[in-house]
């Protein structure tokens, strides 16, 4: 199970998140001497489990868990920053003291961000994607709204008092508008509180660009870890059912501030099968027992929010989408174990939507609720072996290469990592 890593690595998400990211982070994170977020917030979860203890992660990157790499949140990600400061004292009772750095430039997710997300979901109703409600919406639209407040406003209370009363007066006039109901914040008990904030994250705050930059140019192995999935890109995602930022690769040098020139490997992490939580239509989405066992067996509720997720069939319609905007370079194949002891396993291939065939993803919103899925049925592999990642890719069932053979030929990028297991250990490299 041993790995080799080039000096930049990305981890991308290639459905729609909650596709095993977090433990195929934790295993490179070993070989890296910097591991970074460059994008989302706290609607992400990753969850990895190391010699059976299991750490749920929402900010921090996943391979803190190592404690060699040091740990960076990007410009481009957005900050709660007490679910921050409740993250790192999570990790520290579990026996992990964090090497972070957090960026001067990342926005900050404010009270009253919250409080508009849930009022912009039920603005939007059957157009909404399912919100998890920790305000990323609102808080990136302050951002291009130029009426946001960045960590660094919070370690200067001048600066942060004259922005927090026009970003706080701006949202304050649209929630009580669109929901007809009174505010029940105020100015001065967020400043007080999110200036105590800032002293207590002041001495991880600082320009992560200068540091990532020099750092590169000595040569340091640097691993980004993508949040949440293709399918939940804002610009090539299914819009208007997706996340608030860019998930994809292209954002790196943008969340990061940053020009790496090549990401010299890039690992886009698949699920065996297909989960999403939160609404959209879902073309290869199955409701039956094999569906429910698929949930339980694979523990598909989500990090963030604890809400069971909808389990579909693997659609390569949508990882032809992200192998192509990722440049993805390999495959994480991730679950296999999930679908054991399953006599068939179907896989979607391609869509029909209003007489025509489609095998990448449709930009129209009407072609997609209209698809449906077209399927190839393969055998299923019945068990796994105990300790197959002991013994190596060709130890594994000749079915369950055969699924693998068949998806790398479908979507013309090698599969060069299954995960057999939750653990950090049950991974092969071929």
């Amino acid at each position: 199970m041993k790995s080799t890593q080039s000096q930049i690595t990305a981890i991308v998400g290639t459905q729609w998140g909650d596709e095993g990211k977090g433990k195929i982070t934790d295993f490179f994170a070993g070989t890296s001497d910097y591991v970074v977020r460059f994008h989302g917030g706290n609607n992400a979860g990753h969850t990895v489990i190391v010699d059976g203890n299991t750490f749920k992660l929402h900010l921090v990157p996943s391979g803190v868990i190592y404690g060699k790499p040091i740990s960076v949140i990007g410009n481009g990600v957005v900050i709660d920053p007490k679910v921050l400061i409740d993250e790192i004292s999570y990790l520290k009772r579990k026996g992990v003291d964090p090497k972070l750095i957090i960026s001067d430039r990342a926005h900050v997710i404010m009270p009253y961000h919250i409080a508009l997300d849930g009022v912009l979901s039920d603005h939007q109703q059957n157009l909404a994607a399912g919100s998890t409600n920790r305000g990323i919406a609102p808080v990136y639209a302050d951002k291009m709204f130029r009426n946001g407040i960045r960590m660094i406003d919070l370690l200067e209370p001048e600066v942060f008092r004259e922005k927090l009363e026009k970003g706080f007066s701006f949202n304050k006039k649209l929630i009580e508008t669109m929901s007809g109901e009174l505010l029940n914040q105020t100015i001065e008990e967020t400043y007080k509180t999110y200036l105590e904030y800032g002293e207590t994250l002041s001495k991880y705050i600082t320009d992560i660009s200068v540091e990532l930059f020099d750092e590169y140019k000595s040569g340091k192995k640097i691993l980004f870890e993508g949040a949440q999935g293709i399918s939940l890109d804002v610009d090539h995602g299914v819009y208007p059912f997706t996340t608030s930022s860019n998930t994809a690769t292209g954002h790196i040098s943008i969340g990061t501030g940053v020009n790496f020139h090549k990401v010299d490997r890039v690992i886009g992490v698949v699920k065996a099968y297909l989960s999403r939580v939160g609404e959209s239509p879902l073309p290869s989405e199955f409701l039956n027992a094999t569906a429910d066992r698929i949930r339980d067996v694979g523990k598909e509720y989500g990090t963030t929010t604890g809400r069971p997720r909808r389990i579909g069939w693997l659609d390569l319609v949508q990882i032809r989408q992200a192998v192509r905007v990722n440049g993805l370079t390999e495959i994480a194949l991730t679950k296999l174990d999930v679908l054991n002891n399953i006599n068939q396993i179907s896989v979607c291939v391609a869509y029909t939507s209003n007489n025509e065939t489609i095998k990448e993803m449709p930009a129209s919103l009407t072609a997609y609720r209209n698809a449906e899925p077209i399927y190839e049925d393969l055998p299923g592999w019945g068990d796994l072996p105990s300790s197959v990642w002991e013994k190596g890719y060709d130890a594994l069932p000749s079915k369950l290469q055969d699924y693998v053979s068949f998806i790398e030929n479908e979507v013309k990028c090698p599969v060069r990592i299954l995960s057999v297991g939750p653990q950090r250990h049950e991974t092969i490299i071929r």
